[in-house]
């Protein structure tokens, strides 16, 4: 077995095995009330449909995110004025906090990290996960693996 598959291997039982608590909060932040409270803050008023789609859940699930955001004060929905079969939602300010309140409380966390790391093993880590997340943004299971020149592209650089 080569090293590669030995880090993988290496990757996988690690992630698998030592999910941390604030790991699976960030799993979870990727669904549910989190993701629709950021979606809107970065994207704006829009529909459910259109959360539904960026969500890649049922209406029927969106509905039932929306109404517990509503109870909570984190987002009010209403009618279009140019269509009043269509229904818009919206962030109110208790729901930017709650954004806000969280990244911050994700941020301060990985700081903590940061500092436990050192400044030269965080900025190897950060170059080493950019590196490694443009790799993946190019690799495709089941299809050909990317050209010399698609790699060179991806990392702005020319090929040799």
């Amino acid at each position: 077995m080569g090293y590669e598959r030995e880090a993988v291997d290496e990757l996988f039982a690690t992630v698998a095995a030592g999910r941390s608590q604030m790991q699976t909060r960030l799993m979870r932040a990727g669904k549910g009330e989190p993701f629709v409270l950021r979606y809107l803050q970065r994207h704006g008023t829009c529909t459910p449909s259109r959360l539904a789609a960026a969500l890649r859940a049922s209406s029927g699930r969106v509905s039932a995110l929306l109404t517990v955001l509503e109870r909570k004060g984190f987002v009010t929905r209403g009618m279009d004025p140019s269509d009043r079969r269509t229904v818009l939602v919206n962030l109110t300010d208790a729901g930017r906090e709650e954004v806000e309140r969280g990244y911050e409380e994700m941020r301060s966390s990985i700081c903590w990290i940061f500092r436990q790391m050192g400044e030269r093993r965080t900025r190897e880590f950060v170059d080493l996960t950019k590196e490694f997340s443009t790799y993946m943004s190019l690799c495709r299971p089941g299809e050909p693996r990317p050209t010399p020149e698609e790699v060179a592209a991806a990392f702005g650089n020319t090929p040799k």
